[in-house]
């Protein structure tokens, strides 16, 4: 201790403690460079699961057992071994910020392994039940929606955070440059993709773009009878009087089309699965499909998507036999 006070090293202060040091990460570290979303599901962690179990140890006290402890308490209580995973992952980045401004000299959340997550193989839609689908959907004012994101596995908010502007139907091309969410303590936040590689551009399908272009006669129609009340947000698909359609209303009305098409129930980034899983069957090589989704890297088109490329792998194996053949 000596040493570090004559080399200018601070010393951990006692006052800090988990909580205390958690609110400050968030207010001087985390909001002036993350996004809004990243920092609602850490100011969430951090209130619902961290607090209460252990924001009052002190800082420089906190150790591997009690981390431990937290982790285990929170499967036993009956969270998913993901939800689990991040409670780990946001306790280790703020101890971690906390090594580095030398308060303490271990990340004892480093020391501790998280939970094993098992992946489940999304069960996407065969291209019978997404035509049937499609075929019932198709019929809503919304209908366009569905048919691009089934088309080119857009998700959730970047449909709802299309623009008008985004769109170049003479040249069949949509670029992905914003999304919308809502978020707690935030809202609706209409903000940036989820990554670098999220920010693309995607060449349409003549379906969708042909699909593009009669919602669009559609919105001019709408905004026609809406008169005064039209908002005009030039997103692409809105409300009947021009707003942002709301993140759960897309899911319920999604919900109610998978009944009246009669169709297999599944979850609505299920349908960018059902996109993938469809491109990669038709032989698409798995780094296109990577850039249409926007994947950030390779391994994660490959890791959940590769159990549905036996054509692909059958290939790779004749190309074997051929190169000896030859």
């Amino acid at each position: 201790m000596i040493s570090k006070t004559e080399n200018g090293v601070p010393l951990a202060v006692e006052a800090w403690t988990v909580s205390s040091y958690g609110a400050r990460w968030l207010d001087d570290v985390a909001r002036p460079r993350l996004r809004p979303a990243t920092i609602a599901s850490y100011t969430a962690t951090l209130r619902r699961h961290i607090e209460p179990e252990i924001g009052t140890v002190q800082l420089r006290r906190l150790q591997p057992t009690q981390v431990r402890a937290l982790l285990a308490s929170k499967l036993e209580s009956g969270l998913s071994a993901r939800s689990v995973q991040i409670i780990h992952s946001t306790l280790r980045t703020i101890l971690a910020e906390a090594v580095r401004e030398e308060l303490i000299e271990r990340n004892v959340a480093a020391l501790v392994r998280a939970p094993t997550l098992e992946r489940l193989e999304a069960e996407p839609w065969s291209v019978d039940e997404a035509s049937q689908f499609l075929a019932t959907a198709v019929r809503h004012r919304l209908g366009a929606l569905f048919t691009v994101g089934v088309a080119i596995g857009l998700r959730r908010g970047e449909l709802l955070g299309l623009r008008w502007e985004d769109v170049d139907l003479a040249s069949s091309l949509l670029r992905v440059q914003q999304t919308v969410q809502r978020l707690p303590g935030y809202g609706l936040v209409i903000g940036p993709p989820k990554s670098r590689r999220s920010r693309r551009t995607i060449p349409l399908p003549e379906s969708s773009a042909s699909a593009l272009a009669e919602h669009q006669r559609r919105q001019t129609d709408e905004r026609r009878s809406a008169g005064d009340r039209w908002q005009d947000s030039g997103l692409v698909f809105t409300s009947t009087i021009g707003t942002v359609v709301e993140p759960r209303n897309l899911s319920r009305l999604f919900e109610q089309l998978m009944v009246a098409a009669g169709v297999r129930r599944i979850r609505f980034h299920d349908l960018r699965h059902t996109c993938a899983s469809l491109l990669l069957a038709q032989g698409v090589p798995p780094r296109v499909v990577m850039e249409v989704l926007g994947h950030s890297q390779l391994a994660i088109t490959m890791d959940l998507y590769s159990h549905v490329m036996p054509t692909a792998l059958r290939e790779a194996a004749d190309a074997i036999d051929r190169a000896f053949e030859s």
